[in-house]
C-alpha cells in the first residue's frame, strides 16, 4: 500500500466519509485531500472543514466548492432536455450528480499531484460504478480506493461503533439505537434508503420526508405558474429571469409546498439486485411536465417519437454511470439539436401533489389551428385525402388477410 502517497476523497463530512478519512490515514498512511461539493443539499458545509482539520488535513488540502450552477446548467438541464426517466418513474437525482463529483475530483487530483481518488459508495450500490467509470474516463491511470470493498465495516451499526471509537460526531441517531437512513441530497432531489425501507411491504414513515408536505396537507387552493423556455431550458418563472440553480431552487419550493414529487420505488440496480428507495423531486417533477408540454407544440412528430425511443437508453446510460462515455455524448448532440426550436411558455397548475398543464404557446409552434379545427377550415385540409392514406397503410394487412383466407386459415 506504500505506492499511495496522496488521495483525493469525496468528503461530505457525514458518517461514512468521516470514517473513511480516518481509515485512509490508518490503513494507507497517506496524505488525504478532501473535496466537498455544494450541490444544493441544503446543509452547512463548513463543519466538514472543521472535521477535516480535526483529523490533521492541511488547510490547503481542503476543497469546499459551490457547484450548484454548474450542476444544474451542465448536468440536470441537459438530462431534462431528453425527458429522462429511469424505469418509468425515477428522475435520476443521485445518478446525475456523480459525474460532476468525479470530474471535479480528478481535476483536484491533477492540481494537487495526487495519485489516487476515493469515494464512500458501498460495494452493493450503483454509485461505486458511477464514480469509478467517471474517474477512469477522465484519468485512465488513476488509482481508486473503494473502502467498502476492502474493510470489514459492512453495516451502519459497525460504522457507528467505529466513529465513536475515533471520536467522530454522529448525527441523526434514532431513539431505538438503529442506524439512520442512507440519504443523499442535491438541488434535484433527496433520496432515502435502508432501515425501515428495506421491507418493500412497509409504508414509508411520514416523518421521513424532508422537502415536501403530504398531498393531504397541501394548500386547498391551486397555484398557477408560468415557465419560459429557451432551447429546451427554463429561463424564467412568472416573468422573472433566473439562473439554472435559481430555477430549480424555486421549483423545489413551489413543489414542496404543494406536495409534489414524492416517489416510492423498487428499482433494478446495475449491479444486479433490486433496491427500494424513496425520493423527493419536487422541482424536477414540475420541470418534466413543463418540458413535455412545450415540446408538444414545437417538436416535429417523428423527432419527438425518436427522442422517446432513445430516452430509455439515455436514462440507462446515466443511471449506470456512463455520462462520460462516447455514446452518451453522441446522444446529447442529437438531443440538444432537437431543442433549438423549443422556445415559448407553459402554464401549470399545482394542486395537492399534481402538476397540471393548462396552457402553452411558442413562436415556433407547429400547431396550426386552421388545420386542426373541427369547424370549417376554409380548405386548409382536404379530408378526402385520408381515404387513400388509410388504404395505403392498410395494404400489407389486406394482403395478409387475403392470403390467410386463400389458405383457409
Amino acid at each position: 500500500m506504500s505506492d499511495i502517497n496522496k488521495v483525493v476523497l469525496a468528503y461530505s463530512g457525514g458518517l461514512d466519509t468521516s470514517v473513511i478519512l480516518k481509515w485512509l490515514q490508518d490503513t494507507y498512511h497517506c496524505e488525504v485531500v478532501t473535496f466537498t461539493a455544494d450541490l444544493g443539499q441544503g446543509e452547512e458545509l463548513e463543519p466538514a472543514r472543521a472535521k477535516a482539520l480535526k483529523f490533521g488535513i492541511k488547510p490547503e488540502n481542503i476543497f469546499i466548492e459551490d457547484l450548484r450552477e454548474e450542476f444544474v446548467r451542465d448536468f440536470v438541464f441537459p438530462m431534462f432536455r431528453c425527458n429522462t426517466i429511469y424505469e418509468g418513474e425515477y428522475l435520476l437525482g443521485t445518478s446525475i450528480a456523480r459525474p460532476l463529483i468525479a470530474k471535479r475530483q480528478i481535476e483536484i487530483a491533477n492540481a494537487t499531484a495526487a495519485d489516487a481518488v476515493s469515494h464512500g459508495a458501498t460495494g452493493k450500490g450503483n454509485d461505486q460504478v458511477r464514480f469509478e467509470l467517471g474517474y477512469y474516463a477522465l484519468k485512465p491511470d488513476v488509482k481508486v480506493i473503494a473502502p467498502w470493498r476492502e474493510w470489514d465495516l459492512l453495516s451502519r451499526e459497525k460504522l457507528l461503533a467505529y466513529a465513536e471509537d475515533a471520536g467522530i460526531p454522529v448525527d441523526m441517531k434514532h431513539l431505538n439505537g438503529g442506524a439512520p437512513y442512507s440519504m443523499d441530497a442535491n438541488l434535484l432531489h433527496i433520496s432515502f434508503e435502508g432501515r425501515h425501507l428495506e421491507n418493500p411491504s412497509a409504508e414509508a414513515e411520514e416523518s421521513m420526508w424532508r422537502w415536501t408536505v403530504s398531498p393531504e396537507a397541501a394548500p386547498d387552493e391551486a397555484q398557477y405558474i408560468t415557465l419560459e423556455y429557451e432551447r429546451g431550458d427554463i429561463v424564467a418563472i412568472d416573468d422573472k429571469k433566473l439562473s439554472p440553480a435559481e430555477v430549480l431552487t424555486e421549483l423545489n419550493r413551489l413543489g414542496g409546498k404543494h406536495g409534489i414529487g414524492r416517489l416510492d420505488l423498487v428499482e433494478n440496480r446495475f449491479v444486479g439486485m433490486k433496491s427500494r428507495g424513496c425520493y423527493e423531486t419536487p422541482g424536477g417533477t414540475i420541470m418534466m411536465k413543463g418540458h413535455r408540454a412545450i415540446e408538444s407544440i414545437t417538436l416535429d412528430r417523428e423527432v419527438a417519437h425518436l427522442k422517446d425511443d432513445l430516452m430509455p437508453r439515455y436514462a440507462s446510460l446515466i443511471y449506470n454511470g456512463y455520462w462520460w462515455a462516447p455514446e452518451r455524448k453522441a446522444l446529447q448532440v442529437l438531443i440538444d439539436h432537437t431543442q433549438m426550436g423549443v422556445n415559448g411558455w407553459v402554464r401549470l397548475k399545482l394542486y395537492k401533489g399534481n402538476v397540471i398543464v393548462v396552457a402553452r404557446d411558442s413562436k415556433n409552434t407547429l400547431f396550426d389551428q386552421n388545420i386542426a379545427t373541427f369547424d370549417d377550415d376554409g380548405g386548409a385540409y382536404n379530408q378526402a385525402d385520408a381515404g387513400g392514406f388509410i388504404k395505403l397503410n392498410a395494404l400489407r394487412m389486406r394482403i395478409a388477410a387475403n392470403a390467410a383466407k386463400k389458405r383457409g386459415s
